[in-house]
């Protein structure tokens, strides 16, 4: 595998998040019995007749402007023909020569530094129905077709399988920034399809190629990706060759398998859809839609690392997720030590989600209460392990930590008699800890640290701790 190079391009298909399909009235919300969201347009009755979604157009503008791509002054749609149960029309209403966007790109990090992807073109389409395989029959729920579906198609600047998880990874991210869909792969609002080949290094031209399908999230697609790759290293290295073809992902085998030879642009027969006239962009919307673009995650990462002093990773890891990011600062203009904030977000914070499946504006932790409870942490009203079993006890109940900690009587113990007391019965219990300390194991006194903490449950200052055992101990108790 090392004398080989990976070549791979994603095809991402995008559901936009409007309230009705894209050529006609029909709902566009999932989850309703099937066959319910149909119309004559939509079902390709004879004589019916499309009218584009005006609010379809501005998302798919939108995205286009958030990958960087130069959105054409005008756009006509096209016919793709090709016959599949789930095509209602037995062609596809989509873009091919003169769609909404081209020449873009994606900035993603791999191995610490900065590398371009280029978009190929972004453009708007209708998706299909959904066949459903059951045991002896398949059905077809129409619901989805005419849904006004994104296509995102990229350079083949992908290097790896793990590159394309990266990819993935940073336009999902920019899609919720811009919030024009729910980016959910399990209802497929997201999709992606794989093209990929292999090389020997130092060549230029490129290998045959396959398309992977059936991938239901990003590991899956990494998985399917490093199979591919090596299956074809494999047979170029047998004395094979590669088929062109359409692959299925067998994601309980992680194997890829065969599927349909692999179709052309030729093969689709486009020519232009003769129901819907050319359109010219108006140049004031797509100044409104520049105007109104959010900050996106790369600037923001950038601006993390210069405002708040945070490391790239840091930084990176909080604005993948806008919901995070947000948080985070609202944080931050309560409580000034952003570096403990972030700790306790990408730390305890973050675990106890993954553990509840919980995101952020989902778990039961106002901004105020967590600064809060940090700043008692400061004052040394509570230690820093009492405020790991306050944090869950904040998310549960959702009362604020000033109440908390009263209620439970959870204040770090400040009186020094009562910490003298605990650290003289610690040396007498465990005197040959102590003899370690006194013939030089400076660790050693780590030891009795936590016993201390143990018989105060929790309560002392652990460096108030620290201080008395080593004046204790040197002073021959």
């Amino acid at each position: 595998m090392a004398n080989y190079e990976v070549v791979i391009g994603l095809e991402v298909h995008l559901q936009l998040k409007t309230k009705t399909k894209v050529f006609c009235g029909c709902s566009a919300a999932f989850g309703a019995p099937p066959n319910t969201h149909t119309c004559p347009v939509c079902l390709g009755f004879p004589g019916s007749l499309p009218v584009l979604n005006r609010e379809a157009l501005k998302l798919g503008a939108k995205v286009a402007m958030a990958l960087n791509c130069r959105v054409a002054e005008e756009i006509r749609f096209d016919r793709k023909n090709y016959f599949y149960p789930d095509l209602p029309k037995d062609y596809q209403i989509s873009q091919y020569g003169q769609p909404l966007s081209q020449r873009g790109y994606l900035l993603i990090l791999t191995e610490g530094k900065e590398k371009r992807i280029g978009i190929t073109r972004v453009h708007l389409e209708e998706d299909t129905g959904k066949l459903l395989h059951g045991t002896g029959q398949s059905l077809i729920d129409f619901n989805r077709a005419g849904t006004p579906l994104l296509e995102i198609v990229s350079e083949p600047d992908i290097s790896s399988p793990e590159e394309a998880y990266f990819y993935l990874t940073a336009l999902k991210s920019i899609l919720e920034y811009i919030d024009v869909s729910d980016c959910n792969m399990e209802e497929g609002s997201l999709r992606c399809d794989a093209n990929i080949s292999v090389r020997k290094k130092g060549t230029k031209e490129l290998g045959v190629k396959t398309e992977i399908k059936n991938m239901n999230s990003f590991k899956a697609v990494r998985a399917a990706l490093e199979h591919e790759a090596a299956r074809q290293i494999e047979t170029l290295e047998s004395g094979g060759k590669i088929t062109q073809e359409t692959r299925l992902f067998d994601s309980a085998r992680g194997v890829t398998e065969p599927m349909r030879s692999k179709e052309e642009a030729h093969d689709y027969r486009y020519f232009p859809e003769p129901d819907l006239a050319p359109f010219d962009f108006e140049k004031d919307v797509l100044r409104d839609i520049k105007r109104e673009m959010p900050e996106l995650p790369e600037p923001r990462r950038k601006r993390f690392m210069s405002e708040y002093k945070l490391s790239d990773y840091d930084a990176a890891v909080l604005v993948s997720d806008k919901a995070l990011a947000d948080y985070f600062e609202k944080c931050s203009s309560l409580y000034k030590k952003y570096k403990i904030i972030a700790n306790w977000i990408m730390g305890d914070i973050s675990a106890y989600m993954k553990e509840h499946g919980l995101t952020i504006d989902r778990l039961n932790l106002k901004s105020e209460y967590l600064t809060g409870m940090l700043d008692m942490i400061d004052k040394g009203i509570i230690s820093g392990k009492i405020a790991k079993t306050l944090l869950i006890d904040i998310v549960r109940t959702g009362k604020d930590p000033l109440s908390l900690v009263k209620e439970k009587g959870l204040e770090q113990i400040t009186d020094t008699a009562q910490i003298d007391q605990a650290v003289a019965d610690v040396i007498k219990e465990n005197k040959r800890i102590a003899d370690d300390f006194m013939g030089g194991k400076q660790n050693a006194v780590m030891a009795l640290v936590g016993k201390v903490m143990a018989k105060t449950k929790g309560k002392a200052n652990p460096q108030k701790v620290i201080e008395m055992l080593k004046e204790s101990l040197k002073g021959g108790l």
